[in-house]
């Protein structure tokens, strides 16, 4: 086992100190992280059905305590989409496809440890609930970070259904080989959902939970 899983192995046995010590291990071999803050500009993606609240303006929030928490763990984070402005330049014909296309770049420009774009879900039946994670069918390296990270969701208190991560042929998903994932934080059709989602204090769960399982991942892949 490595210097870094070691260092990693240990902080998830010692929950209390874990970040401390993966900053130390992170300094030996500083990790990149790519987070992907999903929509942006005049793509707002769903919209919470009690509040309003744009998905895209929730992404970036989460995104931003993401960033933190990595940062504060010692790994080198990259935001694709850092304010609230879109990547597709101008909002004319086509703004979409350069949207998803400039994210592409930065994934592939920073060759990191791993991906997590941050969505919300929608769906036309309103009980429907719970934080979902996708990857990519054919690599199995996102199928393990997918797991891992879906493990550490079920595990939250919140969680009312535990479920499995899903294969997902996404853009974001298959424009790199770098270990990627979605993660569906929660329905913005179900008021339950809605209502935890836009406070400050879950986003902070849901971030603290989402790196738990990327560090648990990371241990997993250099075991």
């Amino acid at each position: 086992m490595g210097f870094l899983a070691i260092f990693l192995a240990v902080a998830l046995t010692f929950g209390v100190c874990f970040f401390a010590l993966a900053r130390t291990a992170a300094q030996t071999s500083r990790l990149v992280v790519v987070i992907d803050a999903g929509h942006g500009g005049v793509d707002g993606g769903v919209v919470g059905i009690e509040t309003g609240k744009k998905e895209s303006d929730i992404n970036l929030s989460l995104a931003r305590i993401l960033q933190a928490d990595f940062e504060e763990a010692g790994f080198y984070v990259i935001q694709t989409r850092p304010t609230e402005a879109g990547l597709y330049g101008t909002a004319t014909s086509g703004y979409k496809k350069r949207d998803m296309k400039k994210r592409a770049e930065v994934i592939n420009e920073s060759v990191p440890a791993l991906v997590i774009s941050v969505h919300q879900n929608f769906f036309s039946m309103r009980s429907r609930r719970g934080a979902q994670v996708f990857f990519r069918e054919d690599s199995a390296s996102s199928r393990s970070l997918a797991t891992h990270i879906q493990t550490s969701l079920n595990a939250m208190p919140e969680c009312v259904k535990q479920t499995n991560a899903l294969k997902g042929d996404y853009y974001v998903l298959n424009c790199s080989d770098y270990p990627s994932v979605i993660v569906e934080c929660g329905f913005l059709s179900n008021a339950e959902d809605e209502k935890l989602l836009v406070t400050e204090e879950y986003q902070r769960k849901i971030a603290a939970a989402i790196l738990k399982g990327s560090l648990a991942f990371l241990t997993a892949e250099t075991a």
